[in-house]
């Protein structure tokens, strides 16, 4: 496995032509009230669109993000980018880190620092990690999308691979939103070198459940179960787009930096709890431009979800969408789970560990699907202290 040390060096060429393209914008007339009650409303985007055009200064965190190091490698036939940050400690754990969608390994740029220096940012030096961050393939610089596709098992065994060849023999596991899937399926696939699973954004993997019954519940899981039901009847529209026509959709994100900015912008939106700088934002949404990415992550969508439809008729679950609301049920074999359920997150303990077989779950009052740009300290002492037992 051959890995090349990389930059981010995005050609001026494109940096014009997407001033080119924002300026050139043709805006829909805003149809109804002005508010998100039909989408992104143009009183939101378009301000956000100028400062993109002129405010925004994509060479500024074009060069903060290759302050981290940064490989590219081929496994199976796919591209694989990665950042791969060692920490001075001796004692370092290796720590693989995996975003979702619609992020990439930009959402963990400011836990880098604290994970493998944590004596500058107030920590032990016994807390220590190297820090291993991968794009998903057909997200970022992990592209094109290989004609192998997109699978949570494929990703995990890239993942398994990706590790042994970097050398490390043991080490920890995080995943958000579809890298939760991926961590899960990582700790069965290389249990005998992984120290333990943290997860968060884990109520990504049950969209297609059935109604919750409220009554059933009280307290934050009664106002979770809420959520879920309105998330089920109202947001998940751009996950069926992805699932069965993303071809249709990838004219759009690939041709206008205005369609994709609405795309990603609108899920930073609904399912954050804390403001998120419009700098991160806008930096991850380069990241998709800059690629096209847009394109091949709504492919990885769609064959993300053809796999795991095949996988629950396996299961003899007839193919039923509600098998995603039982994965992660059943026996807590294998490593250790720790679990973290931010403010804004739809995960029930009594539906996902209904029988408290997961030993260290975590709810917090503040922080939403992306954690580490909403509130990374909260995120950071979690994994330290979920690890901590397990060095």
């Amino acid at each position: 496995m051959t890995m090349k040390p990389f930059r981010m060096e995005i050609p001026q060429a494109d940096l014009d032509d997407l001033r080119s393209r924002l300026t050139a914008a043709r805006w829909p007339a805003q149809t109804g009230p002005d508010d998100w009650s039909r989408g992104v409303p143009v009183s939101y985007l378009k301000p956000l669109a100028g400062y993109w055009m002129d405010g925004f200064d994509w060479r500024a965190q074009e060069a903060k993000l290759n302050e981290i190091p940064q490989f590219l490698t081929e496994i199976d036939g796919q591209t694989i980018h990665f950042f791969h940050a060692r920490s001075a400690e001796p004692n370092a754990m290796p720590i693989i880190l995996t975003h979702g969608w619609p992020s990439s390994p930009a959402e963990f740029a400011e836990l880098v620092g604290p994970l493998t220096d944590p004596v500058a940012h107030g920590g032990a030096a016994a807390d220590a990690f190297h820090v291993i961050a991968p794009s998903l393939p057909g997200y970022g610089f992990s592209t094109p999308l290989s004609s192998n596709g997109f699978s949570l098992f494929g990703v995990a065994q890239m993942w398994a691979k990706l590790m042994s060849e970097l050398g490390y023999e043991r080490y920890a596991v995080q995943g958000t939103d579809v890298g939760s899937g991926v961590a899960g399926m990582l700790a069965m696939l290389d249990a005998q070198h992984v120290a333990g699973v943290h997860l968060s954004g884990t109520s990504a993997g049950t969209p297609f459940g059935p109604p919750l019954d409220v009554d059933q519940f009280e307290g934050t899981d009664r106002a979770r179960a809420e959520q879920f039901n309105k998330f089920r009847e109202d947001g998940i529209g751009y996950l069926a787009i992805q699932s069965t026509r993303p071809q249709t959709l990838a004219y759009a994100l690939n041709d206008s930096p205005i369609g994709q900015l609405a795309w990603i912008s609108e899920k930073f939106r609904e399912w954050s709890h804390e403001e998120i700088d419009r700098d991160q934002l806008l930096t991850n949404v380069s990241l998709y431009w800059f690629t096209g990415s847009g394109a091949s992550t709504a492919h990885a969508v769609y064959d993300g979800m053809q796999a795991w439809k095949a996988f629950a008729a396996q299961q003899n679950h007839g193919g039923d969408e509600q098998w995603q609301g039982e994965q992660w049920q059943g026996e807590q074999a294998g490593p250790p789970t720790g679990v973290s359920v931010f403010a804004a997150d739809n995960t029930i303990r009594a539906l996902m560990d209904p029988a408290g077989k997961i030993g260290h779950w975590t709810e917090h009052d503040k922080g939403g699907h992306f954690a580490a740009m909403e509130v990374p300290d909260l995120l950071i002492a979690d994994i330290r202290a979920f690890f901590g037992p397990l060095r």
